[in-house]
């Protein structure tokens, strides 16, 4: 059995995005990344092959779908179904505090 809290033991080193797989099978990836202020980089768009669905539980971010005009802007509480293949960015994620998400990618 595995147990924790979504909440505990935060990254303290910000330089960076955070992921962290908590679940791994053939099937699914459940992770919790912890974001403070990053973005993905200029021109870089994600492409997956697995659809990802995302919720954010803490701090704020701005995702980007290819195609839309303006990024939508999630916070705590909100949730997004990317399917596979669905070019996506984040704009902006929370300075002041962390943004935590926990994205399962399945499929």
């Amino acid at each position: 059995m595995n147990a924790g809290n979504l909440f505990a033991n935060l990254p303290t080193d910000h330089s960076a995005e955070t992921i962290e797989q908590l679940i791994l099978t053939d099937n699914l990836v459940l992770e919790r990344i912890t974001s403070r202020g990053q973005a993905t980089p200029p021109g870089q768009w994600y492409d997956q092959n697995r659809a990802e669905w995302v919720a954010l539980l803490q701090g704020s971010a701005g995702l980007l779908i290819q195609g839309e005009s303006e990024p939508r802007v999630l916070r705590p509480g909100d949730y997004l179904l990317i399917p596979a293949q669905a070019r996506h960015r984040v704009e902006w994620t929370d300075s002041a505090e962390p943004t935590i998400w926990l994205a399962l990618h399945y499929g």
